[in-house]
């Protein structure tokens, strides 16, 4: 079954790196307008800290995604790149970190920043519980009222939930199913309705 993981609860994990804080935060997100919403949240509870940087990944990690990242005010590349690196080897999607530093008086050098921002997120990954969360697609079905109940039969050997029933000239069902039953879904319901079925993919 196509999918991947997705953090299961928020995370967070707190260090102390020569007198400054650094808390990393892990959440679930799976649109890049909650990311960023969870971040104006973070920003307004936490006004006082130095920086918020973060890097997040929405989508399958091993396919195409949505990824940022930022050093907010960092110096460059110290920060959000470090942090995505390591949410990029993780596996997991649909998440975002955010690292708070509260600093202490000691400048890190770049290294030392690089370390500890990279470090945090690799720290938080490590506690982090996921479970998995299956590709789904969308289609669009009609067909006759008489083969209605049978299509409802077949719809549920493939794990397809009914989303929406149209009664018109036909019964039109909008389903949504595992990506990777559809094929099969609909070389079944070829074969056994053939032109009595129509379909078109929603997404």
């Amino acid at each position: 079954m196509s999918g991947y993981l997705v953090p299961k609860a928020p995370l967070q994990v707190e260090e102390q790196i020569k007198g400054s804080r650094f808390i990393t935060r892990i959440e679930n997100v799976d649109t890049v307008d909650k990311a960023r919403a969870f971040l104006k949240n973070l920003r307004e509870q936490e006004p006082d800290a130095t920086h918020h940087c973060w890097a997040y990944i929405v989508g399958n990690p091993q396919s195409t995604t949505l990824i940022g990242c930022s050093d907010d005010g960092e110096p460059s590349g110290t920060a959000g790149k470090p942090m995505l690196n390591v949410l990029q080897h993780s596996g997991v999607g649909d998440l975002i970190a955010v690292c708070t530093r509260y600093y202490g008086g000691t400048k890190l050098g770049t290294g030392g920043l690089a370390r500890a921002y990279g470090g945090g997120v690799k720290l938080a990954v490590e506690q982090l519980q996921t479970e998995p969360k299956i590709e789904r697609t969308s289609l669009k079905i009609s067909t006759t009222y008489e083969n209605s109940k049978d299509l409802e039969y077949e719809l549920k050997q493939f794990d397809a939930v009914v989303d929406n029933i149209d009664y018109s000239s036909e019964v039109v069902y909008s389903v949504t199913l595992p990506a990777d039953n559809k094929k099969t879904l609909i070389d079944n319901l070829t074969v056994r309705f053939g032109e009595n079925l129509q379909w078109t993919s929603i997404a």
